[in-house]
């Protein structure tokens, strides 16, 4: 830690960039290869891929080098130690959407610096309600029974600033998923680097999500067969968790100058269970007190518009600060989504 003190900015800026090669490199090459659409909804676990924060989603997702808050846990761990800088203490964050179809999510999540690290907890769940069961005989009245989809996942978090530039994270997390009678659950690592080229105003993230093993299901189904017969079924492919990278890029425009800032993101994120995505947003503040953010995803066939949200700080708490949050999404087919969210700092 002492050499990587004493090198200069472009010296960091090397060692971070030999730093990511290395990590995106193998990543790319071998854990997280690109299949394109022909792999598209081969992967379980897809709860994890939703971003529940409105502040991450209004900018088209762009969030893995500039999630400054409790946010930070689900996008990219290395940036934990820039939210703890930041408050001086603890974060707490919770945000809900209102998905497609009713489905509802859920998070929460906690950042406090203990001595040289910065520790973080954070949990997210997926509620489907009561939905219909149907099959080829049925047809669209169903069968008169009803089933569920429940997920959950839940993780720790522990980071570290080497320098007031650089910064690593790793998470370890349990995610587990049940639906009508059967369930998994599988052990996952989320790992992430950060750097901040020097007083630029640039940054760059990398983030490797939902890294493990695949997951075996457990439990039984009963189906009905073409005599109307019931057929039990018990033995079930494994599942392959939606492991992803992440490579972000973030420059502040203007750092509150006036009153005014502006920060600007890119993103390519590449999936394994899906083909590339790129996206860019943009965030506008005024006078520390109200945001304004929008972005857009190229390669999602859905995302025809670009999202948007805000954002508002609520004054007169003294040295805690409360930040209340809107996301927006048109789907061109599903429709809107609508995340609400608050931070506070204390």
């Amino acid at each position: 830690m002492r050499l990587i003190a004493r090198l200069s900015p472009a010296g960091r800026f090397l060692l971070a960039a030999g730093l990511i090669s290395l990590a995106a490199t193998p990543a790319r090459a071998q854990l997280i290869p690109s299949y394109g659409e022909t792999r598209a909804g081969t992967a379980g676990f897809q709860f994890l891929d939703v971003p529940v924060d409105p502040r991450g989603a209004a900018t088209g997702g762009t969030a893995v080098a500039t999630a400054d808050d409790a946010s930070a846990l689900f996008w990219n761990p290395a940036l934990a130690p820039r939210t703890a800088a930041e408050t001086g203490g603890t974060e707490i964050g919770a945000a809900h959407l209102n998905y497609h179809a009713g489905i509802q999510l859920v998070y929460g999540a906690a950042i406090r610096r203990v001595g040289p690290l910065t520790l973080g907890a954070h949990v997210q769940s997926l509620s489907s309600g009561e939905m219909a069961v149907t099959d080829e005989f049925s047809g669209p009245a169903g069968t008169g029974e009803t089933f569920s989809y429940n997920a959950v996942v839940g993780g720790l978090t522990v980071s570290q600033a080497l320098t007031d530039l650089f910064s690593y994270g790793v998470t370890a997390k349990v995610a587990h998923e049940a639906s009508a009678g059967v369930s998994a659950s599988v052990p996952l690592l989320d790992l992430g680097v950060h750097y901040r080229i020097g007083n630029t105003g640039a940054a760059l993230g990398v983030a490797i999500r939902n890294f493990g093993l695949n997951a075996s299901l457990d439990g039984e189904l009963t189906r009905t067969d073409a005599s109307g017969a019931p057929v039990l079924e018990a033995d079930f492919d494994d599942i392959v968790p939606p492991t992803a990278l992440l490579l972000g890029v973030r420059y502040d425009v203007l750092r509150q100058a006036g009153g005014h800032a502006l920060t600007v993101a890119g993103q390519l994120l590449n999936p394994n269970d899906n083909a590339e995505r790129v996206a860019v947003g943009a965030e506008y503040g005024w006078n520390d007190l109200l945001f304004v953010r929008s972005g857009y995803q190229f390669g999602v066939e859905e995302a025809t518009l670009p999202t948007f949200g805000f954002g508002v700080n609520v004054p007169g708490l003294g040295s805690r600060q409360l930040r209340a949050d809107y996301g927006f999404a048109q789907m061109d087919r599903l429709g809107a989504t609508h995340r609400i969210g608050l931070n506070v700092r204390l």
